[in-house]
């Protein structure tokens, strides 16, 4: 074996690919120490800082509540804004790029360049932003800041370079966008309305040019008035008083006559010639009453008027219908001549814009499709065919078809799985669409040479799951799965349907997937987990069940006789499974009408049911109500292929199940699996409680009961343990109310807080129980009982006080982590105690923390400390605050290949478990490997072994040999069991198992095992189980999510904590590799969905409907720009129609228009500087804010900007290119001119 080299200074090394030392355990923050060994092994470590820079990818799914909505008709690009300041630019399948406003502030309004690869956008803070769109990641060029204005409606003409800006107070200003300089030449709304007015005309909601003289700009009010400004003559050329208010107006091409929608939902033309009254009047929708009086209509919010050659004009409106109606759905109607089709949204109308052929308003518009823009989808629909089908969408757009409640990150799948799923998610798309492409077809994109398999998987509040190709940073929907068919609908006559109508019981909570085995794993809120296997044959199955009783007795007294009547556990040959239904029993259990008991949250269906190809269930575990008590939910899972096992948890203890066999292992509370080896001696709560007889994992000492290895058992007679060492009798009353929590780091949350505590109360479509707050977790199961109401022991058949009433389901609305927008206080802040102390202030919070050698009690708030925002805290060394701590939850579950004691010589199948406490048990089993023995023999579950510590919750376990290299889990490879059957190739299990014995010519026995939990990391020498290195990651925040991740042909350890920031960590040596400051967490959402990937890959929910992809990997940042779509494609801009020589004589002279000569600074003189500032863009891109600045990020720009360069001389060429070939033809024809005309006479020209 090789040793470790022993290092004065007790240090590591950090220089690249050093040689690890070995450090002494106990240091502090940022320092990785360990202390001398016996044994020592050599690791060569090659990750350095320079692999290492954090920055944006991509971002899929639906803008979050849009604003706004911009088209280039020429490119071909699509522009949604947002209200957070965030720009979406959509193009063909693969160009898809997000850019975010820095200030955050909503986006009011968008304008192409047409043609020009820029866009302007108007934000609510009275800024005018100008966007390049040549580079692949845009950039602001140009910001111009209203001081005085408000801006309310923007309108740049076609191959114009002046913006025409309306604001609320009735003026009209002008900007030039090559510059970004106001013009002097402004239009006052006192000199555009007449002088005898009384009143203000409003804001400005509507400017355009005359399609028939560009001179002419046609400007509406709000309040009703219309000005037609003559730009040149500096006058109004005619006004128009109406009585209702202007919402929007549309011109036809000729220039002749425009239309208006109006507040009282109607539509009214206008006829240039007669300006005192429109010609026509309309009501879409609105009947004549028998009294003769017309109904009440909505608002038109917008009209567009399209004329096209060979059909009537169309025209198209969102809103009008009438008041009487309620609750119908918004609607786009399309008026094509007589015929009028009404569709129907969803969701609400934000924005429609029609597109057209041509870019040019004075020419025929002939269009196509209607992008309509709604709350929560975009959509397109077709007008070329009469029923007006919509397109299919090949963006992921419905990402939150259903809250998002979990995601899953994978990458380097297998490369058959895409495939596979994708053509057993074919066979269930929907029809009905246009047969036409895609519309918005812009932008060019190719697939990167640095892409590999990768799928996201999403969980959602209504039961479904769905499977998503993220390879090549795009995202398409592969499979959908829905977990509720396994369920019986609640029927109308049952006592708990009503109670079910309004809740979401089938949300999932949390998924595990093996791409190799392709088994599934889902944990739903309802505490209950289905296991799907896939295949792609239908087939007929009936679904087994399970029921776990994993919850603490309600009973305080348990006699004697219970004890004897009632063994825990059953022989081991009496193992006998049945086919469908087992239930596990336990002492007491039985159903009155007022009190539930013994009863899972969730019917399974009890029949043959045909399923279709793909995921097909095969097993449900449901845990039960116990003596009114719903479950607790599910903290942790594990499952493992080649074992054929199943681990999960809660906050009352862990369960086993193997599910080759359906039979449950293993069933116990957490402070049973100690035994002996509780690192706090915790002892019985009450000596006057008599326990019930209960199989541990661990011999006890002489005082205590002598536990047998535990086997597999009939769950038909398993009486689980009904005491759990929590004896609510002895808890405070702040305690007595907890809330377990689901998912580490843990926290509870408190519904009733005395003294100056708050309740926490949520919007009805917010109404969740908070799943991770600042990073910890609240359950939306029950509390024991009410807070504030001491526990009263009685007797069996005696009342009991239960928190909630007998018929209360166990969850609430949907655990959506879409749905979590909950802000923190930020300010006043010194590191992470007082904003965590503030959490409590604001959300009547109360959080336990246990370190290595310390507990922490309860925060103690009084008036005046929540008043002045003070934290306190007081430390206790002594066991007895752990003994009246509330229940130790199980916070991660891995199985693996590992040695459970110090002697032992060869690695075994263990189980390693850890806690809220930061305890790691390791939990030793015994699995017959021959397939036959596999399916009769039962599994044997050892007494527990090693026992290990960190400070805070455990977060994540990984292993590595003694070389470095990441052990990945054995699993089985996939067979599908509903195949036809060959006798020549019988089915058998085959097995991938990946051994820290195999490298032990190279370093001996044993392997590295890397704990992770919220506050430290340590690597484990195994089985000798010396602490090689411990880092303590933070002092002031907490970890939410850890990962061991392979990159870079190594591996790393990456961490992302409470305070924003994501760190990686080498290993074995925890030696900081990068520390950045990405995000700080203000919401659940981030915490709750914040996952990892292999390849320095990372993902987020980053608003309820957007999924945000990061990587923290130098080799990607680089080829970033080589995977992103090109938003910008050098197209000729279309040649306006020739419009003959009559049109152009008497159809004004718009072609010699001069804006230059107008708005110029010589013409216009200069505008005031207190009315605009100019803001100089900045020269980097978005993409280069969190780069290194290094020469790897210089030489980045300069690649990016060289790129440009030669872009723009590339165009300069092709320009020049066709002025010479210009200029040779003129030259040509004046040749032949003169030779034509040289030899005649003057008079005969």
């Amino acid at each position: 074996m090789k040793k470790f080299r022993k290092v004065l200074d007790g240090l590591t090394t950090s220089s690249p690919g050093g040689t690890i030392g070995s450090p002494a355990c106990g240091s502090t923050a940022g320092t990785p120490t360990a202390a001398p060994t016996p044994k020592e092994i050599d690791v060569q470590e090659t990750l350095v800082s320079e692999n290492f820079q954090l920055c944006k990818t991509v971002r899929h799914g639906f803008p979050y509540q849009p604003t706004a909505l911009a088209f280039d008709p020429v490119q071909k690009i699509l522009a949604i804004g947002s209200r957070s300041g965030g720009v979406r630019i959509l193009g063909r399948p693969g160009v898809d790029c997000f850019c975010q406003h820095e200030s955050g502030s909503a986006v009011l309004q968008l304008q192409f360049l047409i043609n020009e690869g820029a866009l302007v956008t108007a934000c609510a803070d009275d800024t005018l932003h100008l966007w390049n769109l040549r580079q692949r990641r845009p950039a602001i060029l140009h910001s111009l800041k209203f001081n005085r204005e408000r801006i309310t409606f923007c309108h740049l003409p076609f191959q114009s370079k002046w913006l025409y800006v309306g604001t609320e107070r009735g003026n009209t200003h002008i900007v030039n966008i090559e510059s970004f300089i106001l013009s002097g030449y402004v239009i006052m709304w006192n000199k555009a309305i007449e002088l005898s007015t009384k009143t203000h005309p409003g804001p400005v909601v509507h400017l355009s040019d005359s399609p028939k003289d560009e001179g002419k700009l046609l400007i509406g009010f709000e309040s009703g008035t219309i000005v037609q400004w003559d730009l040149r003559g500096k006058k109004a050329d005619f006004r128009i008083y109406y009585d209702e208010a202007i919402h929007s107006v549309s011109w036809h091409h000729e220039g002749k006559q425009f239309m208006c929608s109006h507040s009282d939902g109607s539509l009214t033309m206008w006829n240039l010639r007669n300006t005192s009254k429109p010609f026509q009047v309309t009501f879409p929708h609105g009947k004549i009453q028998k009294d003769g009086r017309k109904e009440s209509c909505k608002p038109i919010l917008k009209v567009e008027y399209k004329t096209s050659r060979n059909s009537e004009p169309f025209v198209i409106f969102s809103g009008g219908l009438s008041y009487d109606k309620a609750g119908r759905r918004p609607t786009l109607t399309i008026m094509h001549g007589k015929a009028i089709t009404v569709l129907e949204m969803d969701h609400p109308i934000v924005e429609f814009m029609a597109l057209c052929e041509t870019p040019y308003n004075n020419e025929v518009q002939e269009p196509y499709a209607v992008v309509v823009l709604l709350e929560k989808d975009l959509i397109v629909v077709d007008l070329t065919q009469s029923n007006f089908p919509v397109f299919e969408n090949p963006y992921p757009m419905d990402i939150h078809e259903s809250p998002v409640t979990c995601t899953a990150y994978f990458a380097d799948c297998p490369p058959d799985i895409i495939p596979i799923l994708y053509s057993i998610g074919a066979k269930h798309k929907k029809t009905g669409y246009s047969q036409k492409e895609w519309p918005i077809s812009g932008g060019t994109w190719t697939l990167g040479s640095h892409t590999y398999p990768e799928i996201i998987i999403t969980g959602h509040a209504d039961g479904s799951i769905k499977f998503w190709d993220a390879s090549a940073i795009t995202l398409q929907m592969l499979y959908k799965l829905k977990t509720s068919k396994v369920f019986e609908k609640p029927k109308p006559g049952e006592g708990r349907a009503a109670e079910l109508a309004e809740e979401d019981p089938f949300a999932v909570q949390m998924v595990s997937w093996c791409p190799q085995s392709r088994v599934f794993c889902v944990v739903g809120i309802s505490a209950h987990i289905i296991l799907y296997r896939f295949s792609k044959y239908d087939a007929n199955t009936q679904i087994v069940s399970l029921d776990v009783r994993l919850q603490f007795e309600s009973e305080d007294v348990i006699t004697p006789s219970e004890n004897e009547n009632n063994p825990c556990y059953s022989e081991p040959g009496s193992h006998s499974p049945q086919p469908h239904h087992q239930h596990a029993a336990s002492p007491g259990s039985g159903t009155s009408d007022s009190i539930k008991d013994s009863i899972p949250c969730l019917k399974v269906k009890d029949r043959v049911v045909r399923v279709p190809p793909g995921y097909q269930a095969e097993l449900v575990i449901q845990l039960l109500w116990v003596d009114g008590e719903p479950p607790q939910q599910i903290t942790s899972l594990d499952i493992n292929s080649a074992y054929g096992l199943l681990a999960f948890g809660n906050c009352n203890g862990l369960a086993v199940v193997d599910y080759l066999q359906k039979t449950i292992l293993l069933c116990m509370s957490t402070l049973d699996l100690y035994g002996a080896a509780d690192p706090y001696q915790r002892l019985t709560r009450s000596p006057r409680r008599n326990r019930q007889s209960t199989s541990g994992l661990t011999e006890l000492s002489d005082n205590q009961q002598s536990i047998d290895m535990e086997r597999s058992k009939s769950p038909t007679s398993v009486h689980y343990p009904t005491s759990l060492h929590n004896d609510q009798r002895i808890l405070p009353e702040p305690v007595a109310s907890l809330r377990a929590s689901h998912c580490s780091p843990v926290f509870y949350l408190l519904d009733n807080v005395k003294g100056p505590g708050r309740k926490l109360s949520l919007p009805t479509d917010l109404k969740t129980d908070l799943d991770h707050v600042n990073g910890h977790c609240t359950s939306p199961t029950s509390q024991p009982f009410s807070a504030g109401k001491p526990r009263v022991p009685m007797g069996h058949e005696g009342p009991r006080l239960t928190r909630r009433g007998p018929g209360r389901p166990p969850f609430r609305k949907a655990q959506s982590a879409a749905c979590m927008e909950i802000s923190l206080p930020v300010s006043h802040t010194e590191g992470y105690a007082s904003r965590r102390a503030m959490l409590q202030q604001f959300h009547g919070v109360t959080m336990y923390s246990h370190d290595e050698h310390h507990t922490t009690t309860p925060y103690c708030w009084s008036e005046r400390e929540s008043r002045e925002n003070s934290f306190s805290r007081s430390r206790s060394s002594s066991v007895s605050s752990i003994d009246r701590d509330t229940k130790e939850a199980i916070t991660t579950l891995q199985f693996g290949e590992s040695y459970a004691r110090k002697n032992d010589t060869l690695p075994t199948p263990c189980l390693w478990v850890g806690t809220s406490l930061g305890v790691v048990l390791v939990i030793p089993m015994s699995i017959a490997t021959d397939q036959e023995e596999r399916m009769e023999e039962p599994v044997t579950i050892g007494p527990s072994g090693a026992v290990l510590m960190l400070k805070g919750s455990v977060l994540h376990f990984g292993f590595l040999d003694c070389m470095g290299a990441l052990i990945q889990s054995p699993y089985e490879v996939w067979r599908d069991l509903n195949a036809p059957e060959d006798p020549d190739r019988p089915r058998r299990r085959k097995l991938v198992h990946f051994s820290p014995f195999s490298s032990q010519d190279a370093c001996g026995e044993g392997h590295l095992a890397v704990l992770c939990s919220e506050r430290q990391a340590k690597v484990f020498l195994m089985p000798s189980q010396l602490c090689l290195f411990v880092h303590n990651i933070t002092e002031s925040s907490f970890v939410l999510r850890a990962d061991v991740v392979p990159v870079y042909n190594s591996v790393c350890l990456a961490c992302f904590c409470a305070n924003g920031h994501i760190m990686t960590l080498s290993l074995p040596s925890l030696r900081p590799l990068m520390d950045v400051n990405y995000m700080p967490l203000t919401d659940m959402r981030i915490a709750r969905t914040f996952c990892f990937a292999n390849g320095g890959q990372a993902l987020y929910l980053s608003s309820p409907t957007e999924i945000q992809r990061i990587t923290y990997s130098q080799e990607m940042c680089d080829n970033l720009q080589e995977m992103l779509g090109e938003l910008f494609t050098p197209i000729e801009t279309p040649e306006a129609q020739n419009r003959g020589f009559l049109k152009g004589f008497f159809g004004g002279n718009s072609h010699n228009f001069d804006r230059e000569e107008l708005f110029g600074e010589a013409a216009a003189g200069k505008a005031s500087r207190s009315l605009a500032q100019h803001i100089p863009g900045q020269a980097g891109m978005e993409g280069m804010k969190v780069a290194a600045s290094g020469a790897v990020g210089e030489l980045a720009r300069a690649r990016i900007a060289l790129d440009e360069r030669g872009q723009r001389l590339g165009e300069l060429e092709d320009r020049t290119a066709v002025m010479m070939t210009s200029a040779e033809t003129f030259s040509k024809h004046a040749h032949e001119l003169m030779l034509k005309c040289k030899d005649k006479k003057w008079y005969q020209f």
